[in-house]
């Protein structure tokens, strides 16, 4: 859905002027031959761009009436865009790195005072990955950078935030951590990750002179099968290994297991927070407030989960609980060692009045 209404006033404003005032064909001065507005959404606010527009006045001349536009607008916005470039490495920042989905990075965009449509970032993000692609297009100076290590590491690995959307593979250099191939896939078979490879070894290779080609010394993924079946026939004979973190994932899987039944029945035996919180509902003594501290750290507790194989989920819960219990335990033992006195003069008083 399009946007319904027009957007607010611009917070800032630019003038834009081409830095070219010859013809290249003629040679002719360009005559500024009139100004284009656009508006321009960046992480920093709304930009209000005028564009002073040259052109070449000469009759004979073959670019006769050709628009010159200033160069600096290509370092503000694509071509018929709407929303700055800033914006789009945002927003696949959030999705590459962070792993976001569409949603998430929309609410994050409108948190940091970007008005955008959700629909408007799915488009974007299309933008982005043409962008990382062109990026990436340039194989000689790829090659440049990578052939003083002597091979590469190649590390393959699919991005789907969002169930139901087409897959990013991202094909990287575990040594350098240069990203050498970018693609979107509808699929995930063997098939369509063979080309992929296929696409990567050629980019190395470059040249028929053996000693500029850059070998592909292994393969590091996840060990998904359509994954094992593509390096087999696009690289066979390049070791394939499984990544660290997924091999740790797997050797843990029985621990995790463990942990996980742990942690079910250590939230069985802290049920009951929510009645305690309704009791204290309209109590402003300073009791009270404690009571509702010590509910939210062990509802906090319950909902913090761990990342295995390096963080059990299980065991942090458990150590969480212990050090409420440990608390509440310390102030249990305060007001016991308060009562104490109280309790032992009373007698003492009541002695000396009967006296």
């Amino acid at each position: 859905m399009g946007r319904r209404g027009s957007r607010p006033a611009a917070t800032h404003a630019r003038v834009l002027s081409p830095e070219r005032t010859r013809c290249l064909v003629c040679g002719g001065p360009l005559w500024v031959a009139y100004h284009k507005q656009r508006s321009v959404v960046r992480l920093d606010g709304l930009w209000r761009l005028t564009l002073r527009v040259r052109t070449c006045r000469t009759p004979t001349c073959a670019q006769y009436h050709r628009a010159y536009v200033p160069e600096e607008v290509g370092a503000w916005v694509l071509p018929q865009g709407e929303f700055g470039l800033d914006v789009i490495a945002h927003i696949g920042q959030l999705r590459t790195r962070e792993q976001r989905s569409v949603p998430q990075i929309h609410q994050a965009l409108l948190a940091h005072g970007v008005t955008i449509a959700e629909r408007s970032v799915t488009v974007l993000l299309h933008r982005y990955e043409e962008l990382v692609a062109l990026c990436l297009a340039d194989a000689a100076q790829l090659r440049a950078r990578l052939r003083p290590q002597g091979g590469v590491i190649l590390a393959l690995d699919g991005l789907q935030p969002d169930v139901g959307h087409e897959v990013l593979w991202v094909l990287r250099d575990v040594v350098s951590g240069e990203p050498l191939l970018a693609r979107s896939l509808l699929g995930a078979t063997a098939d369509d990750l063979v080309p992929l490879l296929e696409e990567v070894r050629q980019v190395l290779s470059g040249s028929e002179r053996v000693e500029e080609q850059i070998p592909i010394r292994g393969v590091i993924s996840d060990g998904q099968v359509s994954i094992r079946h593509a390096v087999a026939r696009a690289l066979p004979g390049v070791p394939h290994q499984l990544c660290q973190f997924h091999y740790l994932r797997e050797a843990a899987r029985p621990l995790f297991e463990a942990d996980r039944q742990a942690k079910k029945e250590l939230k069985k035996r802290v049920r009951g927070v929510r009645p305690i919180e309704r009791s204290l509902e309209g109590q402003r003594t300073a009791e009270a407030a404690a009571a509702r501290s010590y509910c939210l750290a062990v509802r906090s507790a319950l909902t913090d989960d761990g990342r295995p194989p390096l963080a059990a989920s299980g065991l942090k819960l458990k150590g969480r609980l212990e050090a409420i219990a440990d608390s509440l335990e310390r102030v249990q033992q305060g007001r016991t060692a308060e009562a104490a006195p109280a309790a032992a003069s009373g007698p003492t008083e009541q002695q000396e009045r009967g006296g």
